[in-house]
């Protein structure tokens, strides 16, 4: 063998050795170690006790599986998911499951022909029609057991649907274009592939960077209208310096992309328009505690926070049963991890205070797609238009959540299974924490003037149930909360932390760019700029106020000018109420200065005194989608084209991106659907909510980013009779522990 062939493999087999060691670190290992025994304080209620005895630990007696390790609980037990067997209808599948429909797959022609040829891209269940859900009583038999699946066989997209008790796979037809969502198995080893191209290595030598050192992203190439999209699944690459630290992502070799066949590897196309731009320097980039920590940060001029936690000395009000049923203060919900969604809540329902019967709210809430188009139209970002959820799975890329960091120490951890690329389960450990917080909210109060002689001082703390899973999608994190309340609201709420995808510059001052020259961003630090993007996280939330049959009721607020003499007002705001027939009534872009009120309500039942009863959607701060409607990405991402729409309930119609993303021409979604218009009054109905955010990068963004957060509520109206939390009891003193520094720490 010539030498320098053997010096090229050597290179190539140091380099997949590196990505496999970052992938394995990334997906397989928790990175965090527990809290140190010093943080943890001592609690007393009426006598002393310790963290370590129960009176102050948390305790569910519920609970299918133990609390996270800690340094108060080092020996953590985990779960055996192998003798998982479900509960309700609408519980994932379980190992024992996933073998089976595995079995069934390979067994299956044509893919028995060739079993290695097959890839799994999606397998989960597939769930019952709604009505059996709804029907479906405790300690009643589960409807069928089936799994959905969504395969790849020699290339080709197969939709299938396995049925658990008698083998027999059903073949359904695929979308018209576009292909399933990405296997992590296809994301790791597209990034070795530039390795095997002799022209890639030398490009990157001759910019001084050690094949040791090299860092490699997948990224999603979109779809443009050419005729290699149509045939092939493609990838971009673009790759980094990790030399000297472990944020990689602000070292970019700008320029430098790699067009990939995803299916054989081969590399279709490189281009290389960065030869020029030097590469970000590494000092100060790197955000580990042990290196820019209190030790490493001694220009700080404020004492360092001291721990904070949440105890509950009577241990957690809610309770988990059979592995995923929710109950708490009045609700009760499904809660399960998924590979796409990342976590899905289904039946909600909350216990009427005078009545004392669950009432339903929503059958199935969770988000169905997120799109993050970025606003650099030169030749290395133009495609960077993700589809987070169609395209990489947000669920496949949660990690392990870190106890008092990601969850309070009170925190209920569930695990998710998911199927690898052969088809075999695999468990994501810890992907979802459930908690009880308090941060010093008021749930209600009102004090008396001293004017009427009487002495009244009601107050009532708000405690709400926190639902929280983290997606990590290579730089970008994504905080997803749904957030129960006593008083019947869930707010649904996103925060976006991790690290700026950024574009290397030559330039390391703004006063360096040249009068004409688009930035398309911020300079962050030399040589280093914050590309502009947006984020719009669009979710499916299948109402059932109290029956499935609503309606959706547009409450337009308006000036209302009062007439001659009439008053000595002038004006006043008038409240109108449009109920919309068909689908386009229902498309609502919100505007300011033209407020309205957006109800959910079932039209055949009311209160005492008439009022429909529903549930209303309360936008918060949230961004519009800019982009041309003919722009490619914007023509696939229609779905972002209004912050409402309604549609009738459609077990096919859940991803608003459609089945297939990758790649897609965007003929198949939620916008498409939507053009149909059809009847949706009084009918079993979805309302779809887009949030969004605008992101131009700054300084404080560098090197990561603190999180920024915006949600939504479902709030009712109507729904309860008075306020359905008048009857909660205040705190008192002596049910709560003293807390004080421990001695021991």
């Amino acid at each position: 063998m010539e030498p320098k062939y053997l010096l090229r493999l050597t290179f190539t087999l140091l380099s997949a050795l590196f990505l496999l060691l970052v992938f394995s670190r990334s997906y397989l290992h928790h990175p965090y170690p527990a809290s140190d025994a010093a943080d943890f304080l001592d609690c007393s209620l009426r006598s002393s006790c310790s963290l370590r005895s129960s009176c102050c630990a948390s305790k569910n007696p519920i609970q299918s599986k133990p609390t996270p390790a800690t340094s108060s609980n080092p020996k953590k037990t985990r779960p055996n998911h192998e003798a998982d067997v479900p509960k309700h209808p609408l519980d994932p599948l379980t190992i024992q499951e996933v073998n089976r429909a595995r079995a069934a797959l390979l067994s299956h022609e044509p893919f028995s022909s060739s079993p290695s040829s097959l890839t799994v891209h999606s397998l989960v269940l597939d769930e019952p029609d709604k009505s059996l859900v709804l029907s479906w009583r405790e300690d009643a038999p589960l409807p069928a057991r089936k799994a959905s699946a969504v395969v790849l066989f020699r290339r080709k997209p197969y939709v299938l649907t396995v049925d658990l008790s008698t083998g027999q796979v059903r073949s359904l037809p695929p979308p018209a274009s576009g292909f399933p969502t990405m296997t992590i198995e296809d994301m790791t080893s597209s990034t070795w592939a530039p390795l095997s191209d002799p022209s890639f290595n030398r490009t990157i030598l001759a910019r001084g960077i050690r094949l040791s050192d090299l860092a490699c992203l997948p990224i999603s190439s979109g779809w443009y209208g050419r005729e290699v999209e149509n045939t092939r699944r493609l990838i971009k690459v673009q790759c980094y310096s990790a030399e000297g630290t472990a944020n990689f992502y602000m070292r970019p070799i700008e320029g430098l992309t790699v067009l990939i066949d995803m299916d054989t590897k081969q590399v279709v196309e490189i281009s290389d328009q960065g030869q020029d731009i030097p590469i970000p320097k590494s000092t100060g980039t790197d955000y580990r505690f042990d290196v820019a920590g209190r030790n490493k940060r001694p220009r700080q001029p404020y004492k360092p926070l001291n721990p904070i936690s949440i105890e509950q000395p009577s241990g957690p009000s809610f309770e988990v049963v059979d592995g995923h049923l929710v109950r708490w203060a009045g609700w009760e919900f499904h809660l399960k991890a998924d590979a796409r969604a990342g976590v899905v809540v289904s039946g909600a329902k909350m216990t009427d205070p005078e009545t004392g019967g669950r009432r339903g709210v929503m059958y199935k809430g969770f988000a169905s797609e997120l799109f993050v188009p970025y606003m650099d139209p030169t030749d290395a970002w133009y495609f960077k238009t993700y589809m987070d959820a169609g395209e990489y799975g947000f669920g496949l890329q949660a990690m392990p959540l870190v106890p008092l960091n990601d969850c309070p120490r009170n925190a209920y951890y569930m695990d998710g299974v998911f199927v690898a690329a052969d088809g075999r389960p695999y468990v994501r450990e810890d992907m979802v924490c459930i908690f009880e917080k308090y941060a010093g909210d008021i749930g209600w109060r009102h004090s008396e003037s001293p004017i009427t002689g009487m002495e009244i001082r009601e107050v009532r703390p708000k405690v709400t149930l926190v639902a929280r899973m983290a997606a990590s999608v290579a730089n970008y994190d994504y905080i997803v909360d749904w957030e129960f309340q006593t008083d019947g609201l869930i707010r649904v709420k996103v925060g976006l932390s991790g690290i700026l995808m950024v574009k290397g510059t030559p330039y390391s001052h703004v006063n360096q760019f040249p009068p004409k020259q688009e930035m398309y961003g911020t300079l962050l630090s030399e040589n280093v700029i914050g590309v502009i993007h947006d984020h719009y996280i669009t979710f499916h939330l299948d109402m059932d106020v109290d029956g499935s049959d609503n309606s959706f009721v547009k409450v337009d607020l308006a000036r209302q000018e009062t007439s001659p003499g009439e008053s000595p007002r002038a004006s006043y705001l008038k409240a109108t109420r449009h109920v919309a027939k068909t689908e386009k009534e229902a498309q609502v872009q919100l505007s300011l200065y033209k407020p309205s009120e957006f109800h959910v309500i079932n039209p055949s039942k009311s209160t005492r005194v008439g009022n429909p009863v529903g549930y209303k959607v309360v936008p918060a701060g949230t961004a519009a989608n800019l982009l041309d409607p003919r722009d490619p990405p914007q023509v696939r991402g229609a779905f972002t084209n209004n912050q409402i729409w309604v549609t009738p309930y459609n077990k096919s119609e859940e991803w608003a991106g459609g089945l297939f993303v990758y790649q897609n021409k965007g003929e198949d979604t939620l916008a498409v659907w939507s053009e149909r218009d059809r009847p949706i009054e009084n009918k079993d109905i979805v309302l779809w909510y887009t949030l969004g955010f605008h992101h131009v990068p700054c300084q404080e963004d560098y090197p990561i980013m603190p999180t920024v957060f915006s949600s939504f509520d479902l709030k009712p109206v109507n729904f309860f009779e008075s306020n359905p939390i008048l009857g909660v009891p205040p705190n008192l003193e002596k049910d709560l522990p003293i807390c004080r520094a421990s001695a021991s720490a």
